[in-house]
């Protein structure tokens, strides 16, 4: 499939499950790795992932389609159209489209670092636990703004 045939696609997919034709560009784009498709509203444009077009099939890419052209639709129509709002949910239940898109095989899971350092309060013992060392002289207690002591942990 190419980008003619994906605007095409849009542009079916607008008019049938939104009833309002989609007037701006649709592109795929292979620089995309953890997101499935992304819309911008400045250009109002919609670029999607064609590794989930690849890996997934249509069925799921409509999916994916249906969800930034819920962003596109009421982004022009000034409802709220970030994940957040209740008019972008309901829509996106209405028409069918993913919340989130399935993972691609291959990208990595980040780690998480262990936690690594524990700063003590003298006064009141509250405990604050991190990843990275920080300077205890630079910061105090948000509970009672004792001094704090850099203890390091054990590593695992």
């Amino acid at each position: 499939m190419n980008n003619d045939q994906l605007q095409a696609w849009i542009e079916q997919i607008s008019l049938r499950d939104f009833g309002v034709p989609f007037r701006h560009q649709a592109r795929f784009n292979s620089r995309l790795r953890t997101t499935g498709g992304r819309y911008f509203t400045k250009t109002h444009d919609i670029e999607i992932n064609p590794s989930q077009l690849a890996v997934h099939g249509q069925e799921e890419v409509e999916k994916i389609i249906k969800h930034e052209l819920c962003h596109y639709h009421l982004h022009l129509s000034g409802q709220g159209y970030q994940h957040r709002d209740p008019e972008f949910k309901a829509l996106l239940k209405k028409v069918g489209g993913s919340r989130f898109c399935n993972a691609l095989p291959g990208n990595k899971q980040r780690k998480t670092l262990p936690h690594r350092f524990k700063l003590v309060c003298a006064q009141c013992g509250m405990e604050y636990l991190r990843k990275r060392r920080v300077d205890p002289d630079r910061y105090r207690c948000g509970k009672c703004a004792g001094r704090l002591r850099l203890i390091t942990l054990p590593g695992k």
